[in-house]
């Protein structure tokens, strides 16, 4: 069996204030690019995890991968032998190691189903895991585990996504964050809402990476459809209306830029 783990991106993000659990309470619109990590497993008398792929050497403990850990989470009467081929960088704001997860459980829900819990057993692993299992364009409330499913008029939209290889952790981007509370994530279509929305965490995230503006720069001079950071960053990715139109921003920006990372792909 083969899955693809499909990068997560935030089409907006807003950030509405501090919970009394310690989180960030949350309204963000996610999408997924149909482009990824991708995951082959097979029957195995045992779980075990096999990583190659350019972003492999970022996961050196194995056993304490999230792919385990969502192995671990689901009731199987057998194990599974999983090989993960790691495209997406790690600590991007891609949802990289949530999308593995999901992919996980898709495996696994084709192959034995799934619990009726099994959206309290993904958001155990992570607040973006429930949303990652069905990978496609949603809501989400609270810590980002609350979904609504949208219809989406932007699927098929042409993605390019751009990361400067710099690490960027979620935490410290979060501590950076103003406090001010800027308004609620807009309503409308999917699109309207992208257009409208914002993502909170961007002005935390340059001030601390602040190769993130040279990226959202280039993006912006390619003149898409919309360019924006993902998440917590590093990632940032922009929309285009014609694939040739992104193709020739990619090979442009490849030039201009040949240590940066990138995936070219589709709104699912």
């Amino acid at each position: 069996m083969r899955e693809t783990a499909y990068a997560k991106i935030n089409l907006a993000l807003h950030v509405r204030g501090l919970r009394d659990d310690g989180y960030h309470a949350l309204e963000t619109l996610f999408a997924f690019v149909d482009a990824g990590d991708t995951l082959g497993a097979a029957s195995a008398d045992a779980d075990t995890l096999t990583t190659v792929g350019e972003f492999a050497t970022a996961l050196d403990n194995p056993f304490d991968n999230i792919v385990m850990h969502a192995l671990t989470a689901l009731p199987r009467p057998d194990g599974l032998a999983i090989a993960l081929e790691k495209n997406l960088p790690v600590a991007a704001g891609l949802g990289g190691g949530s999308a593995d997860a999901g992919a996980v459980f898709r495996i696994i829900r084709d192959r034995y189903g799934l619990p009726d819990d099994w959206r309290e057993r993904a958001a155990r692993l992570g607040a973006d895991v429930p949303a990652c299992v069905e990978s496609l364009t949603c809501i989400g409330r609270g810590t980002g585990t609350e979904l609504q499913p949208v219809k989406s008029d932007l699927t098929g939209m042409a993605v390019l996504l751009i990361n400067p290889r710099i690490p960027l952790a979620t935490g410290p981007i979060f501590a950076a964050w103003d406090g001010k509370d800027r308004g609620a994530l807009p309503e409308g279509q999917v699109s309207e809402i992208t257009r409208a929305g914002r993502n909170d965490l961007r002005a935390p995230a340059i001030s601390l990476c602040p190769a993130i503006a040279d990226v959202l720069a280039a993006l912006e001079a390619q003149k898409p459809w919309l360019a924006e950071m993902s998440g917590s960053g590093a990632t940032c990715f922009a929309l285009f209306e014609d694939s040739s139109v992104r193709d020739k921003a990619a090979q442009t920006l490849a030039a201009d830029h040949p240590d940066w990372w990138q995936m070219k792909g589709n709104l699912r």
